[in-house]
């Protein structure tokens, strides 16, 4: 892909099957059966669920939507509806077997690679201002499947961090990277407008777009992601036992969970040790903490003197470049992301150490915006000015302004495919299971 917009029809079959492989690696050639079927949190799916449904929206949107075929399973569609069946009810459904998914999702994979062949990818010619966008406009039916692929992986990789058990998941050793810790703490952010947004990336969303300017005030933010090192002297500081660190809903949260701690972190002497993929170990003191909700990194930022950036101050430490002005597809630049720029794609299973991928800095010198740990910001998540919902309502506008805390930059479990600096993701403010961290920010003069 060059510079983000390879559309070719090559492109497209290999990253679906590059998709595919990585889910089967993660139900079918991860557990049995029975460990497939089974609730592992009420917080989350069966895997089962999850493998039928990529199956079940591929056919929806590639064969039915794009290509204009016979419903294969339209028996079936019900079942895998995220918005009719909530998560913990879904154990009750009387969902495919693992060997019915396979077969199932083997068949759409087929139809939908024979139906590729005949469809027309090409840019549009411009339009007006107020004519819709075209599912096929530059792949972007076959780009939205298949990063909805990549985040379900994701999402079961968070099921198999909440599943009791033998580890099961395979960590191969990464190459090493350079490490060079950034030099500065913190990066000052200079005042004035940049270019939030996007309208020309084919796989952008409809909550990326369209691009807009934002003037904003000068500002600082962190050069890198809070480390386990550092949140650990907020808890041996009292964090979690001192309220007025914590907002009225923080504090209501933490007393009824209990909370002293990251989740899945356990007292082990003196120190901590944490629970990864079935595995105990030592917490790394330089990877970016994780399993953190909204309210941790809240109180976190209040007791260090700072605050949450927004996501108009993470987008510009992304992707602003002083020395021209452009706003960039990923902090580096616009080049697709290699493992020298980020911890992406489930490389290994966790994030990498701070100043592992100086590479990948920002033209401000901000590191690990992308990859190892996505990071709350202090925004509540809404369309931008102009937004349309595209194609269907149900991916982001139903979730516009309900509370739901906007966090961005992707973790080491997002797939390079489904990350970029425009891209946004949304969850509960009380959520931990995800693979979130968190950096802060600050005025630059007092308010």
């Amino acid at each position: 892909m060059n510079n983000g917009h390879d559309i070719s029809k090559e492109r497209i079959a290999a990253e679906l099957d590059r998709s595919r492989r990585r889910s089967i690696g993660l139900t079918l050639d991860a557990l049995d059966e029975d460990g497939l079927l089974a609730q592992h949190s009420p917080l989350m799916s069966p895997l089962v669920w999850d493998l039928a449904h990529i199956g079940n929206y591929e056919e929806q949107w590639l064969l039915r939507a794009a290509a204009g075929r016979e419903a294969l399973r339209p028996d079936i569609d019900h079942l895998y509806d995220a918005f009719e069946n909530p998560r913990a009810e879904r154990t009750s459904l009387p969902l495919l077997r693992p060997g019915e998914a396979r077969e199932y999702n083997e068949r759409v994979r087929r139809e939908v690679l024979d139906a590729l062949d005949g469809v027309d990818l090409s840019v549009p010619a411009p339009r007006g201002p107020d004519d819709p966008p075209g599912l096929l406009d530059a792949g972007f039916v076959y780009h939205m499947v298949i990063q909805h692929e990549h985040q379900h992986d994701e999402t079961m990789l968070a099921t198999h961090q909440l599943r009791r058990g033998v580890p099961v998941l395979l960590e191969e050793t990464p190459a090493v990277s350079p490490l060079r810790p950034p030099a500065r703490a913190e990066a000052l952010v200079p005042a004035g407008p940049f270019t939030m947004g996007t309208d020309d990336d084919p796989w952008a969303y409809d909550n990326e777009k369209p691009a807009f300017t934002v003037d904003l005030p000068a500002y600082f933010i962190d050069t890198a992601p809070v480390t386990n090192a550092a949140y650990q002297e907020f808890m041996d500081d009292g964090g979690y036992q001192t309220r007025r660190w914590w907002s009225r809903d923080g504090w209501e949260w933490k007393e009824k969970r209990g909370a002293r701690s990251p989740a899945f972190w356990e007292r082990e002497g003196e120190g901590w040790s944490r629970r990864r993929f079935g595995r105990r170990e030592l917490v790394p003191p330089a990877e970016p903490v994780q399993h953190v909700c909204f309210h941790e990194a809240q109180a976190y930022a209040s007791w260090a003197g700072r605050r949450l950036p927004t996501e108009a101050e993470w987008e510009k430490a992304a992707r602003y470049d002083p020395a021209d002005g452009r706003s960039r597809r990923h902090p580096w630049g616009d080049a697709e992301p290699a493992a020298r720029h980020a911890n992406l794609g489930q490389r290994r299973l966790g994030p990498a150490a701070v100043g592992r991928h100086p590479d990948g800095a920002s033209p401000l010198g901000v590191h690990q915006l992308v990859g190892d740990v996505w990071e709350w910001t202090s925004t509540t998540f809404h369309g931008y000015p102009g937004f349309r919902p595209f194609p269907y309502r149900e991916y982001s506008e139903v979730f516009f302004d309900a509370g739901y805390k906007v966090l961005r930059g992707g973790s080491w479990a997002t797939h390079p495919t489904a990350v970029r600096s425009t891209f946004r993701n949304w969850d509960l403010p009380v959520r931990r299971q995800i693979f979130s961290g968190f950096r802060c920010a600050r005025d630059a003069e007092p308010a």
